[in-house]
């Protein structure tokens, strides 16, 4: 056996006084750099059997090979390292239990594999089997360190069992309710930072009682979040300081994620800090296991048992707030729902729908229950019958006894005076805002549309609901003309063409439309009969022309509209009022330009914000379009408060500059295009 040079340290891989086994080193380091290439660069030698070896074992393996076998051994060691390191910050004591230095580990997914081995190691997975240290170590970012570590660089796990991986789950999802908590922490400081005129900060944890009345303004625009999601992070983040540390505490530590943190929270709203805690002691101590809807039922039962006319007070309040909410779904179709209403009334709403829902299968519509009960529902806001059509055999008896009693029309059911056009009720588009594109109009492409309070729209139901718009006289028609961003930069809007000029029929010849359908193939649409063309080559100076809109609607007029240019550079003033008010054009060219209010995350519509002048008029300001748009109440003021600031541009962008100093920029509309 070939020793270590006379000058060197003894090699610890060929120790005899070990008997000839393979020992690790215990210190630091046995070779340097420059010893340990040397010592690579040797061929394999055959030592032939030493002590304790057995004569009928292969030859040594190769330096090369023994160097392989060290650098794992090395990185257990590091993993050792970093796992006792770990255990020690989280103020546990010992290392991992099933890190032993022998070499060797059950596979993944063998039976036992999450079972603990004395002297096995685990692997970077191993420790977030069930029972083991990361298994049950509070968020962090430590943890989540060691996560990223048995991730692997592909975030594939390799190597680990089903049991690690479910382990390595819970500890992400430990990981990320710490890093809210640490960000609610931070807002909290923030709130420190912001109070309300005439609030000092008092109390254990040092929070004002109010915060400026911008500060959730300023925590919207940073985070790209609504003003509402803005102000429930800054109510949430001043419970938890002031009423809530056993909450905050859970928080912390990953016990809780943030959905659950502010379900304690919004339900001890209207307690004082004392009862808050009280409360929270109730179920702090399974709230971790609970789901959402149990948390929600058990801290609603603390509540009440520690203070039953608070539970009174929040619901007698709520009720104040009772309203109507729509949003779009993710599918394009919509949602309606009545929140904070008085419980037995909605009670009674149930069982009404119900009841006409039945109606309906009876009377054979097709449909499952929910489906009934979401036409049952339409039908008795909408005052329409959509029962098959008379002459089914199946004319519905009245209320049957299934719903409360209340007819709605002379014979206990909903009155069929309803529109019966089908899904689309005519004329709906006199109450609404509806963007479609020209060429989605003409059968030209399939461009999606957008339809106000819902969002984008399909090219089909764009058109379907087009059409059913063009069948009400009341309808009013605009033309944007849009560039490759699909910012406004031209607006017409259209005036029903007079009669004598309708009657000539050389002003109604129609062309074919140039091309074919974009993209390529057959049209989707259903002959819409609409059609665009021009109807005279002179429209405002500068613009686009004049052009005629026909909906091919029987006696309904075509729309003549005179397309004039939108300032998107130096503007000409065209629009420009006398005085600090307005004209109709102005006004609704500055909603064209932008249809929601200015500031960044507001989405008010422009229809309902004021004309605002960026640069005061009683300062000097123009009442132009180069120095005014929409801007909601809030945020007129806001804009007039000293420590923001905001900055027309003369593309139609608008600047803001919070008081910490940052800037946002909010563009013009996009249409679709």
């Amino acid at each position: 056996m070939r020793g270590p040079s006379a000058d060197g340290p003894r090699d610890p891989l060929q120790d005899e006084a070990a008997g000839g086994r393979l020992v690790l080193p215990t210190g630091a380091d046995w070779m340097d750099d420059q010893q340990w290439a040397a010592y690579l660069a040797d061929e394999p030698v055959d030592p032939g059997p030493g002590p304790g070896l057995d004569p009928d074992e292969p030859p040594d393996v190769s330096r090369a090979e023994m160097a392989a076998i060290i650098t794992e051994c090395r990185q257990i060691a590091e993993d050792e390292a970093r796992a006792a390191a770990l255990a020690t910050r989280m103020g546990t004591t010992g290392a991992l239990a099933a890190i032993g230095a022998t070499l060797g580990r059950r596979g993944p997914g063998q039976p036992g594999s999450a079972e603990r081995f004395p002297g096995v190691y685990p692997g970077p997975a191993g420790a977030f089997a069930t029972g083991m240290i990361l298994d049950a170590a509070p968020g962090g970012v430590d943890l989540a360190l060691f996560a990223a570590d048995a991730a692997g660089t592909d975030d594939r796990y390799p190597g680990a069992s089903d049991d690690e991986l479910v382990g390595a789950i819970c500890a992400w999802d430990r990981a990320e309710a710490h890093m809210a908590a640490r960000k609610h922490a931070a807002i909290a400081e923030f709130i420190r930072r912001r109070p309300a005129e005439g609030c000092t900060l008092e109390g254990p944890a040092r929070m004002p009682a109010a915060w400026d009345e911008f500060t959730p303004d300023e925590l919207s625009l940073a985070l790209a979040e609504s003003k509402g999601a803005a102000a429930g992070l800054l109510d949430l983040a001043s419970d938890l300081e002031v009423k809530l540390p056993g909450t905050r505490a859970a928080f912390r530590d990953g016990t809780l994620r943030v959905s659950k943190a502010r379900i304690i929270a919004d339900a001890t709203r209207t307690l004082d800090p004392g009862q808050a805690r009280a409360a929270e002691a109730l179920v702090l101590g399974r709230a971790g296991r609970l789901t959402p809807g149990g948390l929600r039922a058990a801290i609603a039962r603390a509540v009440m048992q520690v203070d039953p006319e608070a539970a009174r007070k929040r619901r007698e309040e709520a009720a104040r707030d009772a309203r109507v909410e729509r949003w779009a779904e993710d599918s394009g179709n919509a949602a309606l729902a009545g929140r904070e209403l008085p419980s037995a009334e909605v009670l009674a709403a149930d069982q009404r729908i119900t009841w006409w829902a039945q109606e309906l299968r009876k009377a054979g519509l097709d449909g499952d229950m929910d489906e009934l009960r979401a036409r049952a529902y339409l039908d008795l806001l909408l005052d329409k019958d959509s029962r098959p059509a008379a002459g089914t055999g199946q004319d519905p008896p009245g209320d049957g006894g299934s719903g409360p009693p209340g007819p709605a029309g002379p014979d206990g059911r909903p009155p069929a005076g309803g529109s019966q056009t089908g899904p689309v009720p005519a004329g709906f588009a006199g109450r609404v805002n509806l963007t479609t594109p020209l060429v989605t109009l003409l059968d030209l492409a399939d461009r999606p549309g957008e339809l106000s309070g819902v969002g984008p729209i399909d090219p089909a139901l764009a058109r379907d609901l087009t059409r059913s718009a063009a069948r009400n006289p009341r309808t009013s028609w605009c033309v944007t003309v849009t560039d490759a961003d699909g910012h406004a930069i031209g607006h017409g809007c259209g005036r029903p063409e007079p009669a004598r000029l309708a009657a000539d029929p050389a002003r109604r010849q129609q062309p074919a439309a140039p091309g074919g359908h974009d993209p390529p193939g057959p049209a989707t649409g259903s002959g819409s009969g609409f059609a665009f063309n021009p109807a005279s080559p002179h429209g405002p100076p500068g613009g686009y022309g004049t052009w005629r809109l026909a909906t091919g609607i029987p006696g309904q007029p075509d729309q003549i509209i005179s397309l004039g240019p939108i300032a998107t550079g130096e503007c000409d003033h065209r629009h420009e009022a006398r005085g600090h008010d307005p004209g109709v054009t102005l006004r609704h060219l500055s909603q064209v330009r932008h249809t929601t209010c200015t500031a960044p995350t507001c989405r008010r519509p422009a229809t309902q914000c004021d004309f605002e002048h960026n640069t005061p008029y009683e300062a000097g300001g123009r009442t132009c379009l180069c120095n005014g748009g929409p801007k909601c109440r809030h945020d007129h003021r806001m804009k007039q408060n000293p420590r923001w600031q905001a900055e027309q541009l003369g593309n139609g962008e608008v600047r803001w500059t919070s008081p910490s100093g940052r800037q946002y920029t909010n563009e013009p509309t996009r249409y679709p295009i």
